[in-house]
């Protein structure tokens, strides 16, 4: 039986996301296509009469902007937006900045496909030479982290991403849920899929075929102990979303310039 309600949308398109690049925790700003997803996620969600009592978000600048401009179109700005690091996306590594048709193309779609969508596989980890390793960690928003810097991940697996929201999501959001106040997570992909398969009880294997558009709102039934009692459900166009699904799941498959 269903007693709660929450919503979880991945942030709306970043400039990153539109050159196809893994982006993961260089801090990026929304497109201009995606603050209009934000904006337009806003407007589904009042007309279709859901108002929000407090939004969590990452302390990435594209998570907190969607949030912000959803609360707007929707006549909310005075709710509460906290922000964790603990919601970012998944830390990929020394794979962050590259342009993933292209390691399609040099590595392969299959390996890509790996280190994009499996479980437990972590890519290679950053170092000190990468070229957004200084701007990452020289960023002072990592100093109001409940961990030191030398201790934040390097790179991630989806377990990975999972095993560091869980203790945030058990300690700070669930509290506010069983409130029964209405929760919105303004996050990522990985982080949103990541609490996906907790809530859901998805598979180790099953995970990697869960795809979630930007911008396209998640409405998710919870019983008592917090556990998804029907299937999510995305809101809005279904066409338009299953479009934008695609589009998400060509993002990692090689593109042969034509000559």
């Amino acid at each position: 039986m269903s007693k709660y309600k929450l919503f979880l949308l991945r942030h709306g398109e970043g400039a990153w996301n539109k050159e196809n690049r893994f982006c993961s925790w260089v801090d990026q700003k929304l497109s201009e296509n995606g603050v209009t997803e934000a904006q337009d996620c806003g407007k589904l969600l009042k007309e279709q009469g859901y108002k929000f009592d407090i939004v969590f978000t990452s302390i990435l600048s594209r998570s907190i902007q969607t949030a912000w401009l959803v609360l707007e179109a929707m006549g909310l700005e005075w709710v509460p937006v906290v922000k964790a690091w603990r919601l970012n996306e998944r830390h990929y590594g020394s794979l962050i900045g590259l342009n993933r048709a292209e390691m399609a193309l040099l590595h392969g779609e299959e390996k890509v496909k790996l280190w994009r969508r499996s479980y437990d596989i972590t890519p290679p980890v950053i170092d000190e030479s990468h070229p957004y390793y200084h701007e990452i960690y020289n960023d002072r928003r990592y100093t109001t982290c409940d961990v030191p810097i030398e201790k934040l991940p390097r790179a991630e697996s989806l377990k990975e991403v999972l095993d560091r929201l869980l203790p945030y999501w058990d300690s700070t959001i669930v509290p506010e849920i069983r409130k029964e106040r209405n929760v919105l997570i303004s996050a990522h992909g990985n982080s949103c899929r990541a609490l996906l398969k907790h809530l859901e009880g998805i598979s180790d294997e099953d995970i990697a075929s869960v795809t979630l558009p930007t911008g396209i709102p998640v409405l998710l039934e919870l019983d008592e102990n917090l556990r998804s009692v029907k299937p999510r459900q995305l809101l809005g166009d279904q066409a338009k979303i299953q479009a934008a699904i695609k589009k998400v799941e060509d993002q990692g498959k090689a593109k042969v310039k034509k000559m």
